[in-house]
């Protein structure tokens, strides 16, 4: 327990593959902190109380230290309700600030600690699910979820367009997103969980293909289910961040909708989580040029950034910006051991630089890749800070 605490308050590798360690064992016992903090305080306490012969002073030692550092990994976490909130004012300016009734409440900002109880449970009996739903002719790849208000029926409801990450290579429309999406459902949203192919059968551009062919059919079909095909926006973590965030800047891009070409895939605003912005490194990124050598080409692309330069650079959400892209969000941890936090202080910048629009822009300390899988003191803020911008940018148009 101490070393996996130690791993989560500093990441010991930087490189592509240890990187990948870091984060397995460090996202889950920075998001775990207080359930691990108790367990680590009740399995101290049985020893102290099992008598000398059962305790050693080594062992001691380590227990206390390992709860200093998951206290501190607790308190990073409920930072995030102050980081975000002045993200938002700092971003959006008195707009936001002065529009009555979205100020955040008591509510908003207290930790939400019944939630902990049961990090992993998934239901909400206020938000109904229709399930499997085809959209794209590519199996079980081309169905998706919508997410519903319960008991009620809406109509004109906004939407949001859920894209899961996993490398571009594994995950499911039911493995992320699913606090948001419930707490946006909630409030009357209609909300979008896509699947898509992915490339360990499909090399890239299918799965920004298959991104686009959803909003293809959320703008004709979402009417049948309360939606408002007009107000559409996009959200993704990690490849689904890399993938929400290249929709939103590629509009009607007839290159990425191959037998669509006349459908309208633009969308209203973007909200990306932990995303790839440089596909093709041409930041100079070390981060970025080893995410495009040893992963990108071989496992997603299938090609090497020699044989087709075009093709990464194409898919970089840095190197699409213009000044017609849509209002933007961007998360990110500090500590992601992943994608290197860099990449969204330079994408965030290129965005206020080039585009007309709102770029609200949070980095979260101490926080790793994946934080908001699964409810915990971290995601349970950061949901409750993307549904105040995503309210306010909803009453804005």
């Amino acid at each position: 327990m101490a070393a996996l605490t130690a791993n989560a308050l500093r990441p010991p590798f930087a490189n592509l593959r240890g990187g990948f360690w870091s984060w397995a064992f460090g996202w889950p016992t920075a998001e775990l902190a207080p359930q691990l903090l108790v367990v680590t305080a009740a399995d101290t306490a049985v020893h102290l109380a099992r008598g000398r012969d059962r305790r050693s002073r080594l062992g001691l030692v380590l227990a206390v230290a390992t709860g200093i550092g998951l206290v501190h990994l607790v308190r990073e976490s409920r930072q995030v309700r102050v980081v975000a909130e002045r993200s938002l004012v700092d971003c959006l300016g008195e707009e936001y600030v002065d529009r009555p009734g979205e100020r955040p409440t008591k509510v908003d900002l207290a930790t939400p600690w019944r939630k902990l109880l049961n990090p992993l449970s998934r239901r909400n009996p206020r938000v109904r699910v229709d399930r499997d739903i085809r959209y794209a002719d590519a199996g079980r790849r081309g169905l998706l979820d919508i997410h519903r208000p319960a008991g009620r029926d809406v109509v004109g409801a906004p939407v949001l367009l859920q894209v899961h990450g996993g490398g571009w290579r594994i995950g499911a429309k039911d493995q992320q997103g699913i606090p948001l999406m419930q707490r946006m459902a909630e409030r009357g949203w209609v909300c979008v969980a896509i699947n898509y192919r992915l490339a360990r059968r499909d090399p890239f551009p299918a799965q920004i293909i298959d991104v686009k062919r959803a909003v293809a059919w959320v703008k004709e079909h979402i009417e049948e289910y309360g939606g408002d095909p007009s107000y559409v926006v996009i959200t993704g973590g990690s490849a689904g961040g890399h993938l929400a965030a290249l929709a939103a800047l590629t509009p009607n891009d007839p290159v990425y909708q191959p037998g669509f070409e006349g459908a309208d895939t633009r969308l209203q605003a973007a909200v990306s989580f932990y995303g790839v912005y440089d596909f093709a490194g041409a930041t100079g990124l070390r981060n970025a040029l080893l995410m495009r050598d040893g992963f990108l080409a071989p496992l997603v692309v299938w090609r090497t950034w020699e044989e087709d330069p075009e093709v990464f650079e194409r898919a970089s959400p840095i190197l699409r910006v213009t000044e017609d892209a849509p209002d933007f969000f961007v998360l990110h941890g500090s500590r992601d051991s992943l994608v290197d936090v860099e990449q969204a202080r330079l994408f965030v910048a290129a965005l206020r630089e080039t585009s007309k629009s709102s770029v609200a822009y949070a980095e979260f300390p101490g926080t790793q890749h994946a934080f908001d899988v699964f409810p915990s003191i971290r995601s349970e803020h950061v949901v409750r800070a993307v549904e105040r911008y995503l309210e306010w940018h909803r009453a804005r148009r």
